[in-house]
């Protein structure tokens, strides 16, 4: 069964007649398959016209959508071969950022990405996707690895931000943040990052400084939340929608400011209604960025790397 979001309330009513209408056929003489399909079109219809003009707002909300595949449901459907690696070598695993070696497409890559969770329990179990020193520091132990390798970094970011409680901060967490996002710079691979949910300040730049960096339709990228913005200008949460507007945090706004550099389409109604559409669309995206990539001399990645941030604002 599909959560239907607040704006989704009227193809909501529409799916709950149709499904009124199937089990009244079931096991009955009257023929109101007729009727079924014409909602079906109706509903269809109602469907694609609300999802291509959501606002940012809704496009948050469709980007924090409860049954939208998250990390380990992109392992599932568009990779293979993954082998995960745990642990900074420092202090212990983190799992709200997974990493490991796969294949994507018949390519070793050191496959990055954080992961939020599906249920209460497995949402406890990641953190919600926000990061720790820990998960940084393993993700530029895996970067450097692929650099030793050479083996090119594909990361799927997907995080509110990274976690901001005492413990983390007493274990350094800028400073990991920070040496993430250095590492990311640095590498003498290629490296391709995408925003497949929520991406958040410097929990998501950690693992988004890459050669080319891609948006699903319905994700969003800022430096802080809507919410937070609007607690900050405001002095409330309540206008969260303004404040989206506001930030550019769409990734129709962000390929049109240069921030990202591909929009990845969403199945008709975002990636939770067809998660295996979802994942091929990013999988094709992503191939094809690497191996447009594929070739390029150390020396020119980090230099378009670094090109590639310092122009950004530049418009």
């Amino acid at each position: 069964m599909t959560s239907f979001l607040d704006f989704e309330k009227p193809i909501a009513e529409l799916e709950a007649r149709i499904a009124e209408l199937r089990a009244t056929a079931s096991g009955s003489e009257l023929d109101i398959e007729s009727e079924i399909a014409r909602l079906e079109r109706k509903s269809a219809g109602m469907l694609a016209g609300t999802y291509a003009k959501l606002t940012p707002w809704q496009k948050t909300q469709v980007a924090r959508h409860p049954q939208r595949p998250h990390f380990l449901d992109y392992i599932r459907l568009a990779f293979t071969d993954f082998v995960p690696l745990g642990g900074d070598r420092l202090y212990g695993e983190d799992q709200a950022i997974i990493g490991g070696l796969a294949r994507l497409n018949g390519r070793k890559v050191m496959l990055i990405g954080h992961e939020k969770g599906q249920d209460t329990a497995t949402r406890i179990r990641h953190n919600f996707g926000m990061g720790k020193p820990e998960g940084y520091r393993k993700a530029i132990r895996l970067m450097e690895m692929a650099g030793k390798f050479g083996l090119p970094v594909v990361t799927l970011v997907d995080t509110s931000g990274a976690f901001p409680g005492v413990e983390a901060e007493e274990r350094g967490q800028a400073e990991a943040i920070a040496r993430s996002t250095e590492a990311c710079l640095a590498l003498e691979v290629p490296m391709v990052a995408a925003i497949v949910g929520e991406g958040g300040s410097g929990g998501a730049v950690a693992l988004a400084s890459a050669n080319k960096v891609l948006m699903l339709e319905h994700a969003v990228y800022s430096v802080i939340s809507p919410e937070g913005a609007s607690s900050i200008l405001w002095r409330t949460p309540n206008k969260a929608a303004d404040a989206a507007t506001a930030m550019k945090v769409t990734a129709q706004d962000l390929l049109a400011l240069e921030v990202i550099d591909a929009v990845v389409p969403e199945p008709t109604g975002g990636a939770h209604r067809d998660p295996a559409a979802t994942a091929q669309a990013l999988a094709e995206a992503l191939s094809r960025e690497l191996k447009a990539l594929e070739g390029k001399a150390a020396a020119a990645l980090v230099r378009q790397r670094e090109e590639r941030f310092l122009a950004i604002g530049s418009l």
